[in-house]
């Protein structure tokens, strides 16, 4: 295997044939020692954090290929903590996209002279630009169009996948009288059609969810829903 990217919570490889390989780390996003999905900074790290965002990832994954939701998934080996993923070209020098249930997090932190924490929210989707040194600004619709980051139409199909996906993942939490407040997901484009699919992991480490009012840490979550 060939080493591509060292990244936050995951180190990727290129494997023979084409395909990637993610292997996943026990380190999560933070700061100062306290685990918040929507920080650009690993905070702690948490030992079984990697297997058990694999196991949550590898079940949404697949719930979304049996609805015919396109992704770069492939195959997981729980044991090694690994997730075998189709190659795909991420958005300029990658994005985030934030579907949001409730305001908690960052949301809070911009708008709270309007929001009150943990209101309801519309399945608001945010799109943020994944740059460390700037802390992630959000960025628009326009924007993205006028810097080439990505067209219009394609901020469609980017718009609608990530409510389709975030009310998915919110039904499949519900049956376990789990609520998402928030979730963030990273797209590409995948084959010679320039597809865009889901990309990188659906896991606690990327979304905030709730039971009776108070927050689940991504390995109880793992261990509440599985």
């Amino acid at each position: 295997m060939k080493h591509i990217y060292t990244g936050k919570t995951k180190d990727v490889y290129e494997l023979e044939g084409g395909n990637y390989l993610l292997q996943f780390k026990d380190d999560v996003t933070g700061v100062d020692g306290v685990f918040d999905p929507g920080a650009n900074t690993v905070g702690l790290s948490i030992e079984g954090a990697g297997r058990a965002g694999l196991k949550l990832t590898k079940y949404f994954f697949e719930v979304l290929k049996e609805k015919g939701i396109p992704t770069h998934y492939v195959d997981a080996d729980i044991e090694k903590a690994t997730m075998t993923v189709k190659p795909a070209e991420v958005f300029g020098k990658g994005l985030e996209v934030i579907c949001r249930y409730r305001a908690v997090g960052s949301f809070l932190r911009r708008y709270g002279l309007y929001a009150e924490e943990g209101q309801a929210l519309d399945a608001f989707v945010e799109v943020t630009l994944k740059d460390d040194e700037r802390e992630d600004p959000p960025i628009s619709e326009d924007a993205l169009d006028m810097l080439g980051v990505l067209t219009k139409d394609e901020y469609k199909v980017l718009k609608e996948l990530t409510k389709q996906i975030g009310n998915v993942v919110k039904e499949e939490l519900a049956k376990k009288d789990i609520e998402l407040y928030d979730i963030k997901f990273e797209f590409g484009r995948t084959g010679l059609d320039k597809q865009i699919v889901l990309i990188d992991e659906i896991s606690g480490g990327n979304m905030r969810a709730y039971k009776d009012g108070k927050y689940i840490e991504p390995l109880v979550l793992e261990k509440l829903f599985l």
